[in-house]
């Protein structure tokens, strides 16, 4: 395979900058396992104040994060109402089966749903043929659907409700910093109704690892044993917790230019015969590209664009997945665009 020169694969495969790496290597530091790494306090403080909660956590990946939010929230055998094709039932090697004991239940379709589908999806309490539902999990903004972001008002709609009907909410925010820049409300806001809210520095904001859990002193000090139970209690992290500061006080501004970048893509590649996309249904930095069936299968434009120097992801057999990021200018989205529309045209199985 030839070297990269665009990597459309994940927002996750930033190269730290050069004023990262400085602050990396002056971070003052001490053992996070005592609670003595000066910097990731900071970094903690830091994001409980964005999401406006009273304390957070750093954990090493999103992943973890989820994982930690349920074992705090819920109890083996219970069931969790999440969207369609959510990171949490569908990209985590089974962790949740596994770590946590949960089932799913999938509503909604595009990444989210309404208030009437949660109503529909819980079922009662105190009986013994089907699983208790105790937590509403919701993931904004959504992967698998392309990148969708929640309207705020239906967000804060389908917590209300949920807390109505007696669930606990977590928001799975790996991508809120996106989220909120596409729907120009704060970070605090959207995450306000929610019990426990996840961030991810190592994604739109190019750190190179770390997420937060944020929320009430309480639920934290519960989240804290089960980062250690997860194995996620680290020693001299403040290393990683300076980049993830770092991130925060520079990389933000930048994801309105993801957005836009990734909007030129889709306008290229929803002029070629063969693909379904709108351009103006791409509201952040991901592209869903679902392929007709006068197009070649995902599998063969990922081998195609590889061989050609573009790195993208396939999302099943008739659909790829595009993410733009901080270390693509214009003009490299623009070719990588030019690209995959050449290996899609080309035809073929």
């Amino acid at each position: 395979m030839a070297a990269l020169r665009v990597d459309f694969r994940s927002d996750t495969v930033t190269q730290p900058t050069p004023g990262m790496r400085a602050a990396m290597a002056a971070a003052e530091v001490g053992d996070d396992h005592f609670g003595e790494d000066p910097t990731v306090q900071a970094l903690q403080a830091r994001v409980a104040s964005l999401l406006g909660k009273e304390a957070a956590l750093w954990v090493p990946t999103g992943t973890m994060a989820n994982q930690v939010a349920l074992r705090v929230l819920t109890r083996p055998g219970d069931e969790v109402v999440v969207p369609r094709e959510a990171h949490t039932a569908w990209l985590e090697a089974g962790a949740s089966a596994a770590n946590a004991g949960v089932q799913f239940r999938e509503i909604g379709r595009d990444g989210v749903f309404s208030t009437a589908d949660l109503d529909g999806a819980v079922n009662p309490r105190g009986q013994i043929i089907t699983p208790p539902t105790t937590l509403l999990a919701v993931e904004n903004t959504h992967n698998r659907a392309g990148g969708v972001a929640w309207p705020p008002a239906q967000l804060r709609d389908v917590a209300e409700t949920a807390a109505r009907l007696g669930l606990s909410t977590y928001m799975d925010g790996a991508r809120l910093w996106n989220a909120a820049v596409a729907t120009e409300t704060p970070e605090a806001v959207l995450a306000a109704p929610f019990d426990l809210v996840s961030v991810c520095l190592s994604k739109g904001l190019g750190a190179p690892a770390g997420s937060v859990v944020a929320g009430t002193r309480e639920t934290i000090a519960l989240a804290l044993r089960a980062r250690k139970m997860l194995g996620g209690q680290m020693r001299q992290v403040g290393v990683l917790a300076a980049a993830g500061l770092y991130a925060l006080e520079h990389h933000r501004p930048t994801l309105a230019d993801d957005h836009a970048h990734a909007r030129l893509v889709a306008e290229t590649l929803g002029q070629v015969r063969g693909v379904a996309l709108a351009a103006d249904g791409v509201q952040t930095n991901i592209v869903l590209v679902r392929l007709t069936d006068e197009a070649p299968a995902a599998s063969t434009v990922v081998a195609r664009a590889a061989a050609r120097g573009v790195g993208v992801f396939a999302f099943g057999p008739r659909a790829i997945r595009v993410v733009v990021h901080r270390d693509l200018s214009r003009p490299a989205c623009l070719d990588g665009a030019a690209v995959l529309a050449d290996c899609i045209a080309e035809g073929g199985r």
